[in-house]
C-alpha cells in the first residue's frame, strides 16, 4: 500500500500565472505529488485563449524542474477524476472573499459526492493577491507587459498570440 499523498489542483489555467505557480509549489507542504488538472468540457460556452493541450504544455514547461507536478486535462466530475488518479485532496487558491462562497459550495458538494475528498484553501502570496488569468489575457491583448505575472514560456506564447516582439 502506497503512502504517497496525491493532491489535485484544478482550474482552467488560461494561462498559468505566477499565482498558480506559487499555490502549486506550496502544495508540496501537504502532498507528495500534485496533479495540475486543466478542466474542460465539450459544452463549454466560453472559448479559451489557449487550447487545453496548450495549457497542459505550458504547465509542463513551467514545472520542468519539478517531477512531482503532473499536468493533465480532464472533463466530468472532479471527484471522479481525483479518485481515478488516487488523489483525495483538492488544493484551491483563494484571492478574495468573493472567491470563497463559490469555492466553499464546491468543496461541500465534492465532499458530499465522495466523503473521502478533502479540500484545502490556500491564500496566495501577497505579491499575487490581485493576479488572475483573465487580467493577464486582457493586459497582454492590449499590448501591456505581463512579464512579472507569468513564467517566461507563457510570456513567449502570449507574445506569439498577439504578435508582440519579446521585451
Amino acid at each position: 500500500m502506497s503512502t504517497e499523498r496525491v493532491a489535485v489542483c484544478p482550474g482552467s489555467f488560461d494561462p498559468v500565472t505566477r499565482g498558480h505557480e506559487d499555490i502549486i509549489r506550496r502544495s508540496f507542504r501537504m502532498a507528495d505529488r500534485v496533479i495540475v488538472a486543466v478542466a474542460y468540457s465539450a459544452t463549454q460556452a466560453k472559448q479559451g485563449m489557449f487550447t487545453v493541450d496548450e495549457r497542459v504544455e505550458m504547465i509542463r514547461e513551467t514545472f520542468a524542474d519539478e517531477p512531482r507536478v503532473v499536468p493533465m486535462s480532464f472533463q466530468g466530475l472532479l471527484v471522479d477524476f481525483a479518485r481515478a488518479q488516487g488523489a483525495d485532496l483538492i488544493v484551491r487558491g483563494l484571492r478574495a472573499v468573493s472567491d470563497f462562497e463559490y469555492e466553499f459550495q464546491m468543496a461541500l458538494m465534492n465532499r458530499k459526492l465522495w466523503d473521502g475528498m478533502e479540500t484545502v484553501f490556500m491564500a496566495p502570496d501577497l505579491e499575487h493577491l490581485y493576479l488572475s488569468s483573465s487580467l493577464v489575457r486582457q493586459i497582454a491583448s492590449l499590448g501591456g507587459d505581463v512579464s512579472p505575472f507569468v513564467p517566461p514560456t507563457v510570456l513567449a506564447r502570449l507574445q506569439a498570440k498577439f504578435n508582440k516582439p519579446a521585451s
